[in-house]
């Protein structure tokens, strides 16, 4: 092979939204988990809401042993504005009601777009969706809200589903500007324009791709397959139930109650890989208690922006994909606003509320809500799932892998184990780069280690270890300080609900437990192999997360800080005496670390005593004081003097390990700056930069999406020297789009560091 062969790529063929190929009966969640009994298939659930819609949209409580319910998207105002004549008996009501629902049900069957031959990638061999069966797409008889998409990552696109053809879709959104103004006409994305008419003309096929994808990600259309006796060929959206302790407190069963995955689909290059996509703010499901199922504008922009944020850091999150906005649609928070779907993508979607769900810490049952009775043989089904198909945890002999005995290695231990790395890796990442979750309860925390459901998160403006970005943490139990303890607390919760498998495995001699293995198994030993499972791997579990997120904190607090080599004193005589520095003069998080990358060590060797050395030194120390919004509050004395005591230590230690940069051409300075940038962020999605964001495009959704692409492109680009960064010119010698870049990249107004936002979406 030669090495233009060798060279060449894979081509990934695109197909529309209605053709994506499905993960195999034998991954995918639906066929390996256990559905809602009162509709066990897709083929029964079509029925029933042709009859019962009321079913999938009535807040109830699952039963015991089931994982999930079907569910359609159906993006309504709720409580339903139903008409019927008063003086109708109650059962001719509850017809009115049903009827009602059925009409705007997506029963009726549609048209799909047709296969066009895009591609992506150039040369080699061609992968991807093939022309296997696709789903059909139905659609509502009394439901056609106005629905316009304005958002749309090409990141998620091409890192999930890069066989996912979006037609012209792009070209719609128009060109991202920071410096477009409201009323101004779209720029094209990239179509070509037909030299007659002046028209932007894009293909039959493309407008068929994209109309396809916006129906489908807005709720309007829905995918399934219900046709055929077997239930493993069929395929109908679902939602998941879950449980989950909320500031400390168990809540019962909480569940999608405004999510729901509308497919599984493989990645076409990576083997073993699927991605869920899935809505949010789609409408109301079995989970939704007294809530409406919706998501506003405010804040789908913010989990939209962030998600890519997030995974432009390096921090592991679920992605986003779409937005479609819902103008018609009102929802009511502290006002009315207007609704929004976001379409976001992950492996998966399970928490460690799914394993709480089925194994309870209490029952209990209130108005609209409660839990349900433990499910041991339901918890086995979703472990052994979970551990085997969604953690890929190695070195398990699996059950019909095992022999005649039947019996697996046991998983329990190390799927406890495995979430606690991923989870201490993930928080490592957040303390780091300053990230608040906000909502930490265990619904909240993702069995892969990802970063899951942004409500009213914030990155760190001043410094402030005890800074709470959720107004309605009263006692901030989420504070950015706690976040590593708090991840802890929820990584005990899942040890709790699968503590009897565990102890019933060890019993076993460290076999894996059999279906219906505690189906006679009296109270007295449930609660032996319950207590045994916790005494076994408490302590390993939280000795685990605490080295995984120590080791992932030092690793990248060293790539902040441009060291290569790691020394046992780095944490006590550099880490935590800077983080102090920037807490004692309320300086800038970010912009001190994006400052510190033009420091050179030569400024406070010895041989720099010199009038003139000590006049640079004391300069950089001036330049990182401007990160302060408090200017007048400083000692500045103090200041220069800890941060002159400071910066020779990390001088000193710059220095120590110069033989490791033996490969950077000589100017070791300059690659050391260029790796330290490239860990840095100039931009950052700043409390101010969201809030403007949501105001423009509140304000003019033509304009305002433009500059919410522009801010995604940032957001997924945060290293880039956005606003002309190194030029000193005159701000009147920039264009407007450079100086509102570089204002993009600013701390913001004083009022609004250290913003707070609430629960309310």
């Amino acid at each position: 092979m030669n090495n233009a062969t060798a060279a060449q790529t894979t081509i990934v063929k695109r197909v529309p939204i209605s053709a994506l190929p499905l993960t195999p009966s034998t991954h995918s969640l639906i066929h390996a988990l256990t559905p809602d009994p009162l509709t066990p298939t897709p083929a029964a659930w079509r029925d029933t809401r042709a009859e019962k819609p009321s079913l999938q949209r009535r807040a109830r409580l699952l039963a015991p042993q089931a994982h999930f319910s079907y569910v359609a998207p159906c993006p309504l105002s709720f409580p339903y504005r139903v008409e019927y004549p008063d003086d109708e008996d109650g059962e001719a009501q509850v017809r009115a009601v049903e009827q009602w629902m059925v009409e705007r049900e997506a029963l009726r069957e549609a048209p799909v777009a047709a296969r066009a031959s895009t591609s992506a990638g150039r040369g080699g061999s061609e992968t991807g969706a093939g022309e296997g069966p696709r789903l059909s797409k139905y659609v509502a008889e009394k439901r056609d809200e106005e629905r316009v998409l304005i958002g749309l990552t090409e990141t998620g696109l091409q890192d999930c589903v890069p066989h996912l053809d979006v037609g012209d879709a792009f070209e719609l959104l128009g060109a991202p500007s920071l410096s477009v103004s409201p009323g101004q006409d779209a720029a094209p994305n990239g179509l070509a324009v037909d030299s007659t008419t002046g028209r932007v003309e894009p293909s039959e096929a493309a407008v068929a791709a994209r109309e396809e994808l916006i129906d489908v990600l807005s709720g309007h259309a829905m995918l399934m397959n219900g046709a055929g006796e077997d239930a493993k060929t069929q395929w109908a959206p679902w939602s998941l139930r879950y449980s989950g302790h909320q500031f400390g407190t168990f809540a019962g069963q909480l569940g999608d109650g405004r999510a729901i995955s509308l497919l599984s689909t493989p990645h076409p290059s990576e083997p073993g890989l699927s991605y869920e996509l899935q809505l949010k703010g789609a409408g109301r499901t079995p989970f939704s208690r007294m809530a409406d199922g919706l998501a506003v504008l405010r804040s789908s922009i913010r989990e939209f922006l962030c998600s890519e944020a997030m995974h432009a850091l390096g921090i592991p999150t679920t992605r986003s994909l779409a937005l479609i906005h819902l103008p018609k649609l009102p929802v009511e928070r502290e006002r009315v606003e207007s609704a929004c779907i976001l379409t976001r993508v992950a492996p998966s979607f399970i928490r460690i509320g799914s394993f709480e769900a089925l194994n309870p810490p209490a029952q209990i049952f209130f108005l609209g809500g409660g839990q349900q009775a433990a499910h041991l043989e339901a918890l086995r089904v979703l472990g052994e799932w979970v551990a085997r198909r969604v953690l890929s945890l190695p070195d398990v002999k699996w059950r019909e892998a095992a022999g005649e005995d039947g019996l697996g290695d046991a998983w329990g231990t190390k799927l406890v184990l495995e979430v606690a790395r991923r989870n201490a890796r993930m928080v490592a990442g957040w303390q780091v780069y300053g990230f608040m979750h906000g909502v930490i309860n265990t619904d909240n925390v993702s069995i892969m280690g990802l970063t899951i459901d942004y409500g009213p998160y914030a990155f760190m403006d001043v410094f402030n270890p005890w800074h709470i970005c959720n107004h309605s943490d009263s006692e901030g139990r989420y504070a950015y300080k706690y976040q590593p303890a708090v991840i802890i607390h929820a990584l005990r919760s899942l040890l709790d609900a699968l503590a009897p498998l565990i102890g019933a495995e060890d019993e076993l001699g460290g076999k894996a437990v059999s279906p219906d293995w505690a189906e006679n198994a009296p109270k007295e030993k449930v609660k032996e192999w319950t207590e045994c499972g916790k005494e076994l791997v408490k302590e390993e579990m939280e000795r685990v997360a605490e080295e995984a997120c120590a080791i992932e904190y030092g690793r990248l607090m060293h790539k902040r800080l441009g060291l290569r080599r790691t020394d046992k004193d780095d944490e006590s005589k550099l880490g935590r005496p800077l983080l102090a520095l920037m807490d004692e003069y309320k300086l800038d998080f970010h912009g001190t670390f994006r400052r510190l990358c033009s420091f050179r060590p030569s400024l406070a060797s010895a041989d720099s005593d010199s009038d003139a050395g000590d006049a640079d030194l004391k300069a950089f120390v001036d330049s990182l004081l401007t990160l302060t919004p408090e200017p007048e509050r400083l000692d500045r004395i103090k200041a220069h003097s800890d941060w002159l005591d400071w910066l020779r230590r990390y001088a000193t230690r710059i220095e120590s390990e110069r033989d490791l940069w033996t490969g950077s051409g000589g100017d070791v300075d300059a690659a050391r700056e260029k790796e330290m940038r490239a860990a840095n962020p100039r931009f950052v999605l700043r409390q101010w930069v969201l809030e403007e964001v949501i105001q423009k495009v509140e304000t003019d959704v033509e304009s305002g999406k433009r500059i919410l692409g522009k801010v995604l492109h940032m957001s997924c680009n945060p290293y880039e020297p956005w606003g002309a960064e190194d030029l000193d010119e005159d701000e009147d010698e920039l264009d407007a789009e450079v100086m509102e870049e570089r204002r993009y990249c600013s701390m913001g107004e004083r009022k609004l560091l250290g913003f707070q936002c609430s629960c309310s979406s």
